[in-house]
């Protein structure tokens, strides 16, 4: 009887500890900071909280540097029977999703206490959602992945959700989750139709199958392939597949939508990336169009409504579009030179869309209330360092000079030029322009002294003069008194979020001068996913 038992016991698959531990340093963190609440009467204080919190995301940088160290040495391993794989690509999304966590969490702290809302919870909310994305870049399965996506989706849901004073929290989180779970939905559906045209989830075995076998049933596989994408497109805010953001970034709470725009893209390209180009990349032909259709789209559907917003949460929505617009043009070209590009425009835009949304929790208030884009008047004389850390990360987005959004933007292009996709290129060379008029616009206004004498509101129009304005064929009246110097002239800023907003703000200009690291980084991390 006991070797009857022992020969059915299941056989469980070696673990390399190393190769996950920064998932299980952000997943333990978590924990931690949920049980020591629990015993704590009161609830765990903001700052330990806060402070647990940036220790949590440290360790995790630390080990994924560690792990830098020994991919470099030894090479690229997989482990948990190759459903997990450590290389240098998986290492950079995790040094990107530590490196966000770290600013958030400093940026978070000032909002949790001007809203006089529990940190503990947001917190514990955050790192789950960041091991998330990080075992997304790591995945090697595509049923993993799919796991992963849900630890990233359904955290962030509840972060929407998360300040229960605000209506517009809760339809937010509401209209995310149901657009989420459908595409979720989808997403399975195509890893089934993959399934059952190659046999396996596998993301190596999907490779040697397609390398020794012609497909019987191709449609089945291409739908699957397709389905998928689809699945990414949604996570990523690529459009048509869009439609949730707008919403969802005006709603929800100021930090939570710059993790969300920050941690969300760093997963969903990653996953994007490793199944297109370890997986499918010998079917590169059937979804370069796809990835060309959906640049296309986001690049000028994104710059062209971000120009006529004056909510500024919104106009950073379909900045998101647009950027993600961009980095499709890296995943297009599909070689080297563009998967780095990718790479290193998605970790220079997760640090310039976190400090923006730093800046604007602290300058939109209780209830985050004044985020239109008049509340910015004069933000330069009012909060010098404040508004001197948005000028530049205004500026980054728009692609200026020793900033990372000038290398970010110039990769991208070369990347689509390099491999004949010139129309392309010059696409989004045109959205660049188009895009940076409101990028210049939000600047202009922060350096405009307060109560200048001939005061012309954001879109143009005379103060007080009401001005029709033509958008997807309605006409919008816009008539706006602009605050008054009296109404503007304060801004609360923590210094913990400062040094937030100040740290993304530094990194946008240091590696903005000198790129060399970060393009290294970049680089190594392209050839351990395309080698």
């Amino acid at each position: 009887m006991i070797t009857e038992l022992a020969t059915t016991m299941i056989k469980m698959p070696s673990i390399d500890y190393l190769a996950i531990l920064p998932v299980l340093i952000l997943i333990g963190g978590a924990v931690l900071i949920m049980a020591i609440t629990a015993m704590v009467p009161g609830g765990l204080r903001r700052d330990v909280a806060t402070a647990m919190t940036v220790t949590t995301a440290l360790a995790a940088l630390i080990s994924s540097l560690v792990e830098w160290h020994r991919v470099l040495v030894q090479g690229a391993t997989t482990t948990i029977a190759h459903a997990i794989v450590m290389d240098g690509f998986s290492v950079f999304m995790a040094i990107a999703v530590s490196s966000c966590v770290i600013l958030a969490s400093l940026i978070g702290h000032d909002y949790l206490k001007r809203e006089d809302i529990s940190s503990a919870e947001y917190l514990i909310l955050a790192l789950i959602s960041a091991a998330g994305a990080v075992l997304m870049a790591s995945a090697n399965d595509l049923v993993v992945i799919f796991l992963a996506l849900e630890i990233l989706s359904i955290a962030l849901y509840v972060l929407v959700a998360f300040n229960p004073r605000r209506a517009e929290s809760g339809e937010a989180a509401l209209k995310y989750f149901i657009l989420g779970g459908f595409s979720s939905a989808v997403f399975v559906y195509g890893i089934a139709l993959t399934y059952g045209a190659t046999g396996t989830t596998n993301l190596t075995q999907i490779v040697d199958f397609l390398g020794q076998n012609t497909a019987q049933h191709p449609g089945l596989l291409y739908a699957g392939l397709g389905l998928m994408i689809v699945g990414f497109a949604f996570k990523v805010a690529a459009v048509p597949f869009h439609f949730w953001t707008p919403d969802v970034y005006q709603g929800a709470p100021s930090p939570v939508t710059g993790f969300m725009a920050a941690v969300a893209k760093i997963g969903g390209f990653a996953a994007l990336l490793r199944v297109l180009l370890s997986a499918f990349g010998t079917q590169a032909a059937t979804w370069q169009p796809i990835i060309y259709a959906l640049a296309v789209a986001s690049l000028l559907l994104g710059a062209l409504l971000m120009v006529v917003q004056r909510d500024v949460k919104r106009m950073m929505a379909y900045s998101s579009i647009n950027h993600a617009g961009f980095i499709l043009l890296g995943v297009e070209a599909a070689t080297t030179r563009g998967v780095q590009a990718a790479l290193y425009y998605l970790f220079a835009y997760a640090i310039m869309t976190v400090g923006v949304f730093g800046v604007i929790t602290l300058v939109s208030g209780n209830g985050d209330r004044d985020t239109d884009i008049a509340s910015y008047r004069g933000l330069l004389r009012r909060s010098p360092l404040l508004g001197a850390c948005l000028v530049v990360l205004l500026l980054a987005q728009a692609g200026a000079p020793f900033t990372t959004g000038l290398f970010a933007k110039l990769g991208v292009l070369s990347a689509a030029v390099s491999v004949g996709s010139w129309p392309l290129a010059l696409i989004a060379m045109v959205s660049a322009v188009i895009s940076g008029f409101a990028y210049l616009r939000l600047t202009l206004i922060s350096v405009r002294p307060v109560g200048a004498p001939t005061d012309v509101d954001e879109l143009g129009v005379e103060t007080g003069v009401s001005a029709p304005m033509h958008h997807l064929g309605a006409t919008l009246m816009l008539e706006e008194e602009l605050p008054t110097e009296v109404e503007i002239a304060h801004v609360g800023v923590s210094p913990v979020a400062l040094t937030g907003v100040t740290l993304a703000a530094a990194f946008t200009i240091i590696f903005g001068i000198v790129p060399g690291p970060l393009l290294s980084l970049a680089h190594a991390a392209t050839m351990s996913l395309l080698g």
